[in-house]
Order: structure tokens, then sequence, then C-alpha cells
């Protein structure tokens, strides 16, 4: 007979190994104020921190935390993002963010509830989602 493997199942549903590798690539500057940008798609929830120049700091989203098919557009991994994002965010001494959602996805508030809870002030909030007005035009009616 063979050995017996025995899996143990994570209850975070994060790969532990990919939070400690964001976190390791953090940026040597130190800024004040920032601006975060959430894209919240109907797959993926994308999570980034701008300098006032709109020069990228740091992003993370939930496929590159390690959430794969339909979990990745829960609320709960874009929750862990915005958790990632907030930590990395803290130890570059950002105190202030003004806040750009876009997207009609799940993730959208619960992205900014994580990031808010580490502490960091939110000026503005700004929803940035495009709306089509009227659209392209039809196709033409099929003839049979």
């Amino acid at each position: 007979m063979g050995k017996r493997r025995i899996l143990k199942k994570q209850g975070s549903g994060v790969d532990s190994g990919k939070r400690d590798r964001t976190l390791s690539k953090i940026s040597k500057r130190h800024i004040d104020r920032a601006i975060l940008h959430i894209e919240s798609t109907f797959n993926n929830t994308r999570v980034s921190l701008t300098d006032k120049e709109g020069g990228m700091l740091m992003w993370s989203s939930s496929g590159s935390m390690g959430f794969t098919g339909n979990r990745k557009s829960t609320p709960f991994a874009a929750a862990k993002v915005g958790e990632v994002i907030g930590e990395k965010s803290v130890t570059i001494g950002v105190k202030e963010v003004e806040v750009f959602i876009k997207g009609v996805g799940s993730g959208r508030e619960s992205a900014l509830r994580a990031f808010a809870g580490k502490g960091i002030q939110i000026l503005a909030i700004h929803d940035i989602t495009p709306v089509p007005h009227n659209g392209p035009r039809p196709c033409k009616p099929r003839r049979v």
C-alpha cells in the first residue's frame, strides 16, 4: 500500500505565499497624498495606487492574490486586495487618498471598505464608470 496524502484546506482562500510576495514589492518613495483606482469587472477586481500625476506606485488584483475562477469576482477577494494595498500604502506613508471607482462588479464597495479600514483618510470618491449614450448602431435584421 502507498502512502496517504493529507491535504489541508486553507480557510482564507488566499495563497499566503502570493500575499507575502505582493507585500514584499513596495516602492521606496515616501508620499503623503495619492490616488486610488478601483476597477471592478464581472470577472476580476483590480486596485492600483498612483501619485498625483498618475504614476503607478503599486497595484494588486484578485487574480494576482491567488484567487481563480468564480472566486476572483467575489467581494471577499476584492476585500483581500483592498487590505493588501492598504498595508502597502501605510508603509510608504500615505495619509490621504482620493478614490476613483470604475466598473459594475460586486467588489466595488468591499475593496474600498477594506482599504479604508487601514486608517487612511479618504478625501473624495468619484464614480467614473462609463455610461453609453445610446451606443453604436444596431445590426441589420437577419433575412432568412
